[in-house]
């Protein structure tokens, strides 16, 4: 029986980021499962388009992915997402998918968790990106994108999970979602920070971290905590790059496989 992995993440035009922490990912599955065939698919048609017309390069969407796996002859398919929490492109991925096993009556088929999704990811998350050594005086802020889905609440509750692990100066803050950079600059003021290290809470570092984050236009959030009178440090690679959390994806992969 021909097996296969799909690999579905929503991807990036950054060619950089996109090897650093999605390839790695992909490659770190293909050390793994041996014996399986891997393959990529991403969520976002703008990246999907944008990549084709700019880079001549074609990537597949979740739907087109698993229709050439089946014309391949893969009789058996395992998809595992690199989305971080169960949100809009999590759910867009399971309609994509659900539309493909209707129109072919394919059954075997098993969808891998994204990064958040049970109780014990949130614990493994704060290990990986191990957070040490910080000052009174000293925060971490993580961007996570945001959403107006109700998984938006998956942020809030990783920073308890900071918060329980003794670490009460780690912030999430979004880009879209219910809690910003405004919501928290209070906080800082408040706690009597002196110095902000930001860090994204996404796959890739895109456009958001290397612009909204970390970049020089006036709303930037360095430029805003640093108007603020903060000192700011940022750090500008995605959790892709993490071996750690490349390893939380391949367990969740090996559940379904098991």
């Amino acid at each position: 029986m021909k097996k296969g992995i799909l690999v579905v993440s929503f991807g990036t035009t950054y060619e950089n980021t996109r090897k650093l922490c999605i390839e790695s990912t992909e490659n770190r599955i293909k050390e793994k499962f041996k014996d399986y065939e891997v393959k990529r698919a991403f969520t976002s048609q703008m990246v999907i388009e944008r990549l084709k017309k700019r880079d001549g390069i074609k990537i597949n969407n979740v739907e087109e992915a698993l229709e050439n796996m089946i014309n391949e002859g893969f009789e058996e398919i395992y998809i595992q997402s690199l989305h971080i929490i169960p949100g809009h492109e999590y759910e867009k991925m399971h309609r994509q998918i659900d539309s493909f096993k209707e129109k072919y009556n394919f059954k075997n088929i098993k969808v891998g968790k994204p990064l958040l999704y049970d109780e014990e990811d949130y614990v493994e998350v704060v290990e990986a990106v191990n957070i040490k050594d910080l000052k009174e005086n000293e925060a971490v802020i993580f961007m996570g994108h945001g959403t107006d889905h109700a998984s938006d609440n998956c942020y809030s509750r990783l920073e308890d999970k900071f918060s329980e692990k003794g670490l009460k100066n780690v912030y999430v803050a979004t880009v879209e979602g219910n809690e910003t950079i405004e919501d928290i600059i209070p906080l800082l003021k408040e706690r009597k920070i002196e110095k902000v290290k930001l860090m994204p809470f996404m796959l890739v570092a895109g456009d958001h971290a290397i612009n909204d984050m970390a970049g020089d236009e006036e709303d930037s959030w360095k430029n805003r905590l640093l108007k603020e009178g903060f000192k700011v440090e940022t750090y500008v690679k995605g959790l892709g790059e993490n071996e750690k959390i490349r390893d939380i994806f391949v367990s969740h992969l090996d559940s379904i496989i098991k």
